[in-house]
């Protein structure tokens, strides 16, 4: 194997790919990324076996062929090479090893035979659509943060993806949960994923899905299958092995009947919780709000770290009332209200709060309450 490549070409193709290989490995091919030239393009291909990035970019090839070399050895020399070189990547037959060459630079990496590297193959009979590379974005962002770090409730480490019935037609919908928050958006079903049943994509997909069309403008293809996911942007595509278990009933958690409402500025609101938060416990990390007419009170007391309050205006006319919250799980959802207010609908104490962003219909929060 012999080629040249633009730096810029090859270093964007290795983003795509090198982050899903686990930097400590058992399996030494599984830390190597798969080189394949020919037809004029050079492919790299890297997995961890539940996930596989593929990407390519065009190359002058001299002699086609693959091989495999450690990964993030190769992004980070490739990553440090002038902007603008071109890289020659030539296979040594003498010594099996990677000679990249740009400019004054020489440098030669292990490698391992391609013949041993193991790729996924796609799933007959997956439901296929495309939709927009913003709205993919967008149902990514509004949710990912609420998925469960706790891997006890494997199914709950995931965003479920699936068809539903929303308020205005048939909706493309993800949700994601921890059991004390809920994040959802949807948004208008695209062609061809009526059929789409509900899968749940793990953490680790989701991140590389969004990093895959994080600058993307084309549409994005999607194939959903019972045990795997597609991604394809450009000539980038991502294949990722779904979570095996049934997600909870997620619409008996959204409250129906909350009839106090706070509507509050949400830079404001974002700024006097981080404040109050820092004499929080670490643990509890809570924040007791005291809702009067007109206003809230924001406050935290802990007898060995302190104590701290804000008042700030706000637009409540219901009955008083003082309710919980982690500060983290707060900041989380403000940061992803996209208008200049934030809307709050309480119950009672004891009971979870929907959060609502009026500049965005598409898109409910539940947090639950903590005791305080």
């Amino acid at each position: 194997m012999k080629l040249t490549i633009e730096r810029s070409d090859l270093l964007n193709a290795l983003s795509h790919v090198q982050n899903v290989v686990e930097r400590r490995n058992t399996i030494p091919i599984l830390s190597n990324v798969l080189m394949a030239a020919e037809n004029g393009q050079l492919t790299l291909t890297a997995t961890d076996l539940d996930i596989e990035a593929v990407d390519s970019a065009p190359a002058r090839i001299e002699r086609e062929g693959a091989v495999t070399a450690p990964a993030g050895t190769l992004f980070d020399v490739i990553r440090k090479l002038p902007s603008g070189a071109d890289v020659e990547l030539e296979l040594q037959p003498e010594n099996e090893r990677l000679a990249i060459r740009a400019g004054r630079s020489d440098f030669a990496l292990p490698t391992l035979p391609a013949s041993d590297f193991q790729t996924m193959a796609g799933d007959v009979g997956a439901t296929r659509f495309e939709l927009d590379a913003g709205e993919l974005r967008r149902l990514i962002d509004k949710t990912r943060f609420a998925i469960s770090t706790e891997e006890t409730r494997y199914y709950l480490n995931g965003v479920y993806l699936h068809a539903a019935d929303g308020q205005e037609g048939r909706v493309l919908r993800t949700v994601a949960t921890d059991g004390h928050r809920l994040a959802l958006a949807e948004m208008a079903l695209p062609e061809g994923a009526d059929g789409l049943e509900g899968v749940i994509i793990p953490r680790k997909a989701i991140a590389e899905a969004r990093r895959l069309i994080d600058s993307a403008s084309e549409p994005v293809s999607l194939e959903v299958s019972d045990t795997k996911i597609v991604v394809r942007s450009g000539n980038a595509i991502l294949t990722a092995k779904l979570i095996d278990g049934s997600f909870p009933d997620y619409a008996r958690v959204i409250p129906q009947g909350n009839d106090k409402k706070l509507s509050i500025d949400n830079k404001a609101f974002e700024a006097a919780v981080d404040r109050v938060a820092t004499v929080s416990a670490e643990r509890s990390r809570s924040v007791k709000l005291s809702l009067e007419e007109g206003r809230l009170v924001l406050a935290v007391s802990h007898a060995e770290t302190g104590a701290g309050q804000e008042e700030i205006e706000a637009d409540y006319s219901s009955e008083p009332m003082e309710i919980g919250f982690n500060a983290k799980y707060l900041l989380d959802i403000s940061g992803q209200i996209e208008g200049s207010e934030a809307e709050f609908l309480f119950n009672d104490p004891a009971s979870p709060a929907l959060v609502l962003d009026p500049d965005d219909a598409h898109a409910q929060y539940v947090l639950m309450p903590l005791r305080v």
